[in-house]
């Protein structure tokens, strides 16, 4: 172990084991930890509770927790818990394979909540009571200030509403991020004052987060740096997406209607979004700024060229490589990078004022321009809904991007109805594949319906949603966005039998 980082003596009094610290969660707990995207969370306290609910289910006993974070953790923590059959409830966001299927199964609840919305929400006890917060930071101050890590996600509600606080300390994590953060607290109603920030880079809170030392139990110091995110190289098909939007950008500068240097970027996690920051990276475009939830390789590699200037965050979520290279110039990128509770990161009034274009990922878009972004055939949870809400429903220009098609071709991604809704037509504005780009703004439903069969889906569906909508269209008398009811989901119920859509 290095040298500790634990400098105020209150709490370094409180110094204990992972496994000691553990047994001070208790069955029927709700326990706000820290981590997003796979990044600052916990390393050794959800494992050693892991191995307390393990021993409790082969004597027969049950031991379970509501969990709650910021977004999707890692095998150490989601894993974990849910391999230990440990998970009653999971909140808002995770994309554990293991806790996908008990999710599934029934055995978990899960609550899929706008990431924007989970902190008021538990100060609201809507989620009851928070009895622990696990929290990991980089160190304590000698006055009790706390560094966060390379999240802050929830942290700073978990250690004002929980009545127990955990703290690990971490070495493992590069003493330089201190300064890199921007902690500031949004007063619940009706004390709300607006948020001031007018551009990105604007800092309006205070580089720590603060804690009631009676509070903290334990403080377990640890020594794991962060698990790497795994990026393919872009394929082809996110390569043409890159570039459709790319082309959409170019044409929305020259009409006048986005400036020079575009707005503040938003871009969703996955290889597409990296392929997109790739060819920004490559344009004539400078002086770019983001205002996003969790910075990626590609955001990494656009400050490192000179391309982004600045980037507002929650998260940082890197490959093996970008890791390396964050860690070795943190110095510069702390100039660059602010990171902010996920309640600021997020906040509708935040994406609104700065005029965010927004790219995220999706499932599937109907022919109408609604979208589903978590559920796979209508009923079953992929990983949840994120951010994309929190940005898609107050931005200036919303994108949803994906391949035309999944399994190998055996489902379409545009289909006539999605089975399950996440953002309505209401707030897609455009919606890309490898085959084009269809800009919905000021269309009506019908003009809708043929854009996007004609520019988005696959030629292997188009005959049949071109079949679809003229059907629906000759009996839609009366009807603003004509469908065919009978038989609106029988892509997917073909899909269910195993069969191509």
């Amino acid at each position: 172990m290095s040298e500790s980082r634990i400098h105020n003596a209150a709490l370094r009094s409180k110094i204990m084991s992972a496994d000691e610290a553990a047994a001070l969660i208790r069955p029927g707990d709700n326990v706000g930890m820290s981590g997003f995207t796979g990044s600052g969370h916990p390393k050794d306290v959800p494992q050693a509770l892991a191995r307390r609910m393990a021993a409790a289910n082969e004597r027969g006993e049950t031991f379970r927790i509501g969990l709650l974070t910021g977004a999707s953790t890692a095998p150490e923590l989601d894993g974990a818990l849910f391999k230990a059959n440990g998970v009653s409830m999971r909140l808002p966001y995770q994309s554990d394979p293991d806790g996908r299927s008990r999710i599934n199964s029934g055995d978990s609840w899960y609550i899929d909540a706008h990431l924007s919305e989970v902190a008021q929400n538990t100060a609201w006890g809507h989620y009851g009571k928070l009895d622990v917060a696990l929290i990991e930071i980089v160190a304590i101050l000698e006055d009790g200030r706390l560094v966060p890590s390379t999240s802050v996600g929830n942290n700073p509600t978990w250690l004002e509403q929980a009545d127990r606080v955990i703290l690990e300390v971490n070495a493992g994590l590069n003493a330089k991020l201190e300064g890199m953060h921007d902690i500031y607290s949004i007063a619940l109603p009706p004390n709300r004052q607006p948020i001031p920030i007018t551009k990105p880079g604007d800092r309006i809170g205070e580089p720590y987060m603060r804690v009631d030392p009676a509070k903290v139990v334990a403080v377990v110091e640890t020594n794991c740096p962060d698990r790497d995110t795994q990026f393919s190289a872009p394929d082809e098909n996110s390569r043409l997406i890159a570039a459709h939007i790319l082309d959409f950008l170019d044409y929305e500068v020259k009409k006048g209607h986005i400036p020079a240097n575009l707005l503040p970027l938003q871009s969703g996690v996955g290889n597409v979004a990296n392929a997109v920051m790739a060819g920004l990276n490559e344009s004539a475009y400078e002086n770019l700024t983001a205002c996003t939830e969790v910075l990626q390789d590609g955001m990494l590699d656009m400050i490192r060229s000179g391309k982004l200037v600045c980037a507002s965050a929650t998260a940082i979520s890197l490959s093996k490589e970008a890791l390396a290279d964050f860690n070795a110039n943190l110095d510069i990128y702390r100039k660059r990078i602010i990171l902010r509770p996920q309640e600021v990161s997020n906040h509708p009034e935040v994406v609104r004022r700065l005029g965010v274009i927004t790219m995220n990922g999706m499932l599937e878009a109907d022919i109408y321009g609604n979208v589903n972004s978590t559920h796979v055939l209508g009923s079953r949870m992929m990983n949840g809904l994120g951010g994309s809400g929190d940005f898609t429903r107050n931005a200036y220009l919303s994108i949803f991007m994906t391949p035309s098609m999944a399994k190998n071709g055996a489902l379409s991604c545009i289909v006539p109805m999605v089975s399950h809704v996440d953002h309505t037509e209401h707030d897609v504005q455009v919606l890309v594949t490898e085959h084009g780009l269809a800009d919905l703004r000021g269309l009506a439903p019908r003009q809708r319906a043929k854009l996007v069969i004609e520019k988005c889906a696959d030629p292997k569906f188009r005959p049949a949603l071109r079949d679809y909508l003229a059907r629906a269209e000759k009996g839609a008398n009366g009807q603003q966005t004509p469908h065919l009811l009978g038989e609106a989901f029988d892509w997917h119920l073909r899909a269910l039998k195993g069969e191509s859509m």
